[in-house]
């Protein structure tokens, strides 16, 4: 009977570290993000060969941050700080972003947690990545994120060219990035 138990949580953890983290508890709950788009905001849904959304989130601390072409490639990573397989890739986006910061933005855009546990979690793993806070959703609605992690990696027209649901390692990212 053990080994059956054993068994079942041994295939449940490693579904879950492959298709990542779900929703949190507050979609649980019914309650959703609404995206309310402005003029100024692209048409797409963050679906590979569409234009990429665009949208403005406060960093950590409080300053806003557009998140649009800038003339060079960026990476939206969309993460929690309660999803394991979001965990688990942060080292490796953290040596990508220190790898490439110049050539390529990045944006770990946190999913409806506040500032102050986002920044604990990020000085406890010492991972330097440039974090925005989607505390209501927006961003995560714009691109149609069902569950976490995901990665896009936008061109430097703006237009997505790659999305990742799960974990992304840093030599896929430089991959893709390579093939731009």
């Amino acid at each position: 009977m053990k080994k059956r138990y054993t068994a079942l949580f041994a295939a449940v953890f490693t579904v879950s570290m492959i298709a990542g983290c779900g929703t949190s508890n507050s979609a649980d709950q019914g309650t959703t993000a609404k995206a309310q788009p402005s003029a100024e905001q692209s048409k797409g849904s963050g679906q590979r060969g569409e234009a990429a959304p665009t949208f403005t989130l406060k960093n950590l601390a409080g300053e806003d941050v557009a998140v649009e072409a800038k003339g060079k490639p960026y990476i939206i990573n969309f993460w929690a700080t309660w999803c394991p397989p979001c965990q688990a890739e942060i080292p490796d986006l953290a040596a990508f972003h220190a790898a490439h910061k110049d050539a390529v933005d990045f944006y770990a855009v946190n999913l409806q947690e506040d500032a102050a546990p986002v920044q604990k979690f990020m000085q406890e793993r010492k991972a330097d990545l440039p974090v925005v806070l989607d505390t209501k959703g927006t961003a995560a609605t714009l691109y149609g994120v069902r569950a976490i992690p995901t990665t896009v990696v936008v061109d430097k027209e703006g237009k997505v060219a790659y999305r990742k649901t799960g974990g992304v390692t840093k030599e896929e990212l430089e991959d893709v990035i390579g093939k731009l």
